[in-house]
């Protein structure tokens, strides 16, 4: 148990160290496989950990939210118990099980992504050495079954899978011991799972899971670039456009970065609609990049005191930072810092100047 529970830490940390996007794309099809750590939870014998098992399953998602998935496993589980001569014997029992189970996911577009699932199954199992004599030592049971679970998107195809499962019987005969001291007179157990899920076929792409939220449907760049580009060579001095303002970065040794169309509501950290294409190529960037750690900048226009602006500035540098940090992007990666009025690009006695003004810049570290 305690080797599994490393493993399970081991491979969390890994996970959430990586800069990937949840992807679940519309009926698709998996395949999984991984470690089972099975433990009677309510039997009449003395319930022992020298457990382990296994499983294979194959699952449909028809939905971000929905999928259906058959899982066939093996179980070893161990209990203890005092013989007529009162010799403490081990019971032990083989267990081959098939389940079909409905699944749920939470929370479908993240990179972490938890479900619950219920359903119902077989359970043919085999007795060795076990109490009540006059059962048969092989046996067939139906079983019912609930539990939760997480996924980590380890890429596109790849997902790492920790499950916790409660399966109970349909009889008192899966410990070997016929009796009343189960829960309503039936033989449970309890599993925790770790595994692997790959999706061999990706079907249709999601149109809910997409890299910025706000949108539902297929993206489409509505940005006004002519009406930027005129701002820009109307307001902002040619030296400045030349060596400062660009509109993606040119590499990992570029020191500035201005995201020309991110902006701002007058007197507030409200991203304007425009702003929205220009995050999700900024988003992409710095995904390709893992390298790359940028100071988010935010700035205002001059209206308003000093101080003012500058706690505004800040919470917009604290909303871009938040925007990428929920996308994927490291925390580590990103420095949010509030300028204020300070460093003006544009004239801040015109209305497009002012708007130009109210904006955010990366700087690369």
């Amino acid at each position: 148990m305690k080797k599994l529970f490393y493993i399970f830490i081991l491979t969390l940390i890994f996970v959430s160290s990586q800069n990937i996007l949840a992807q679940l794309p519309q009926n698709s099809w998996n395949l999984g496989i991984g470690a089972k750590y099975p433990r009677f939870f309510s039997i009449n014998t003395k319930v022992l950990n020298m457990n382990f098992g296994g499983y294979v399953n194959l699952q449909r998602n028809f939905s971000e939210h929905l999928g259906l998935r058959f899982t066939a496993a093996f179980n070893h589980l161990e209990s203890e118990y005092v013989d007529v001569n009162n010799f403490v014997q081990t019971e032990k029992t083989n267990a081959i099980t098939g389940d079909l189970d409905f699944l749920f996911y939470l929370v479908p577009c993240e990179p972490i992504s938890p479900y619950i699932f219920g359903g119902v199954g077989a359970n043919y199992r085999m007795l060795t050495n076990y109490l009540t004599k006059t059962l048969d030592a092989n046996g067939i049971v139906i079983q019912f079954g609930a539990g939760a679970g997480l996924e980590f998107s380890v890429s596109d195809a790849w997902k790492f899978v920790a499950e916790f499962s409660y399966r109970i019987t349909g009889n008192s005969d899966l410990d070997g011991a016929l009796g009343a001291g189960e829960v309503s007179g039936k033989d449970s157990y309890i599993a925790l799972s770790l595994g692997m899920q790959y999706m061999f076929d990706q079907g249709a792409p999601s149109r809910l899971c997409q890299l910025y939220s706000g949108i539902t449907q297929e993206y489409k760049d509505m940005t006004d670039y002519d009406k930027i580009e005129g701002m820009i060579v109307k307001h902002i001095p040619k030296e400045i456009t030349k060596e400062v303002v660009v509109e993606k970065p040119t590499g990992l040794a570029a020191e500035k970065w201005v995201l020309v169309g991110v902006n701002f509501d007058f007197n507030s950290s409200k991203l304007t609609g425009e702003s929205y294409p220009i995050l999700y190529d900024a988003a992409k960037t710095l995904l390709k990049n893992p390298s790359m750690k940028v100071e988010i900048q935010g700035y205002t226009d001059n209206i308003g005191s000093e101080q003012y602006n500058k706690n505004l500035s800040q919470k917009r540098a604290n909303i871009v930072k938040a925007y990428f940090i929920s996308k994927g992007i490291s925390a580590n990666r990103l420095t949010a810092v509030g300028y204020g009025e300070s460093n003006p690009v544009a004239d801040n006695t015109t209305a497009d100047g002012r708007a130009l003004n109210r904006r955010i810049e990366f700087k690369v570290q």
